[in-house]
């Protein structure tokens, strides 16, 4: 199997913007190794070759600046070139969530007009009935499998059109270059617009990621987390491997065949490792800095991961709107670090920044923050006020001058006058030795505005009375405001595919 570069002797170059830094790589060390997927070694030089090729047929297909290209693919080669591809002309980079249905993906096709589609042949039979109006049937490329039977034409048939011809000049820094998906309060995702000068921001500059570090990047490229490990990796010259999509099994390989010394992960998948390394051990001393994103890190998590990987697991903050705002936390916990620089606010519902020790809505700026979202061609909304992100974040700030986070602001449950934290709860009935995972929402109370609902997945050896004793458990704990009044057992929480519990959808199992 191919290994990683040894250690550099001293940091290599590391540029700005996307498209620069893989052509300083490429100028600077040509032969060093960008990443690895499967067996293949993918230098600088070769990405550059291949980027530049095929920016050149996406121009003699008449993709201009400004035009959307629909990205529908897992982790794999043929994403990250297009991404860098599609920077180098100018094009808008929209990729696609592969947990999508048709559907859904016609809705996004629909809103996006995209020039051109480029998809995993496995996925494409999820797209291949959206309406010629939507992708002309003649733009739709596909990667693997049998293209002929598919109605869509090849990747390779994609390449092979690049022409001769100077490519456009190197666009400005304001220039949109990717759409990402995210949920939106109105039940359809929005599309989080990023420009080449938010992209060139150093999102991970806190993030612990040096120069002799080998990267495992096992998150969807499609999502933000994948896709700004990729781009980070990159810029700093450091050497990754990519798996096509998450498992544990594929995941602990690659640390233990390719020294993997950082990992961002979601909290399902570093459980899901846990396991799996209790049962299979691998070699995994080579690990070095560990973070849970995506979602809060349930303690249990946190605090057995030291004693399987001998490294602590670190939970930090970040959302598609924005990535690089703040450190990861120290100490296990729903905490994060204030770094130097860093601008943040604690604003209240009032607009007032709240006191120290107080909760309040965390608000960001800086120059890594989305510039809004995409409605369409030349239309951005709810775009940063006076440069200020409104996270829908509710945290304090500790004496240690960490950052807590508390809850979502829409998850928040107000009782009677008083907010209770869905996650404090959590927390607490997660202790109990009968509960296997806990979800906690409100549900509405025509006397107190909301009640605290909780659905829990009990052990299989939890009895009858195993309720009542919970619900005494938190009354032990918690303040009377605070302790769930509906409390549920489920055989299972659902999750969706990034182990997130979608909150909206729970008062729904109570009936």
């Amino acid at each position: 199997m191919p290994q990683p570069n040894k250690i550099c002797p001293k940091p290599p170059p590391m540029s700005t913007a996307p498209l620069k830094a893989i052509e300083d790589q490429a100028a600077n060390r040509p032969h060093h190794i960008a990443f690895t997927f499967g067996n293949e070694i993918w230098t600088y030089r070769r990405m550059l070759d291949e980027i530049t090729r095929l920016a050149r047929a996406l121009v003699a297909r008449g993709i201009t600046r400004g035009d959307r290209v629909a990205l529908h693919m897992a982790n794999g080669p043929e994403l990250a070139i297009s991404y860098y591809a599609c920077f180098r002309i100018g094009a808008i980079a929209a990729p696609l969530n592969n947990r999508f249905k048709t559907a859904e993906l016609k809705s996004l096709l629909h809103r996006l007009s995209p020039r051109l589609y480029i998809g995993d042949f496995d996925l494409y039979t999820l797209a291949a009935s959206v309406e010629e109006e939507i992708v002309p049937v003649d733009a739709r490329f596909v990667v693997g499998g049998d293209n002929a039977n598919s109605g869509a034409r090849s990747w390779l048939d994609l390449l092979n059109t690049a022409c001769s011809e100077t490519l456009p000049a190197e666009v400005d820094a304001d220039s949109l270059a990717v759409l990402l998906t995210t949920s939106g309060t109105t039940g359809l995702p929005k599309f989080v617009a990023h420009t080449v000068a938010t992209l060139s921001a150093d999102a991970f500059a806190h993030h612990g990621m040096v120069f002799n570090d080998v990267v495992l990047n096992c998150m969807p490229m499609v999502h933000a987390g994948g896709l700004f490990t990729f781009l980070a990796s990159i810029r700093r010259g450091i050497p990754m491997v990519i798996l096509k999509r998450f498992d544990a099994e594929s995941a602990l390989d690659a640390i233990e065949v390719y020294r993997c010394s950082w990992l961002m992960s979601t909290p399902i998948a570093f459980a899901a490792m846990i396991e799996c390394q209790r049962s299979h051990p691998r070699s995994v001393l080579s690990l070095r800095m560990c973070l849970s994103a995506g979602d809060m890190c349930p303690l249990d998590v946190q605090n057995a991961f030291p004693h399987i990987f001998d490294r602590p697991l670190r939970s930090m903050w970040g959302m598609t709107e924005v990535i690089g705002a703040l450190a990861y936390g120290r100490r296990p916990g729903p905490v994060m670090q204030i770094p130097a620089g860093a601008e943040i606010r604690l604003v209240a519902d009032s607009g007032e920044v709240v006191a120290h020790g107080e909760p309040g809505e965390l608000w960001v700026r800086g120059a890594y923050v989305s510039v809004g979202y995409w409605i369409s061609p030349g239309c951005i909304d709810e775009g940063p006020h006076h440069g200020w992100l409104a996270t829908g974040d509710i945290v304090r700030q500790t004496d240690s001058d960490e950052l807590q986070f508390v809850a979502r602001k829409k998850d928040l449950i107000v009782r009677g006058g008083s907010n209770v934290s869905p996650i404090e709860v959590e927390q607490v009935l997660k202790t109990h030795p009968m509960v296997r995972d806990a979800v906690v929402f409100g549900m509405p109370d025509l006397t107190l505005g909301e009640s605290v609902a909780a659905l829990i997945e009990l052990n299989e050896d939890a009895g009858e009375e195993t309720l009542v004793n919970i619900a005494l458990f938190c009354s032990a704990q918690l303040a009377d405001y605070k302790v769930p009044e509906i409390l549920k057992a489920i055989p299972l929480i659902p999750r969706n595919a990034l182990g997130k519990i979608e909150r909206q959808m729970m008062p729904s199992l109570l009936d």
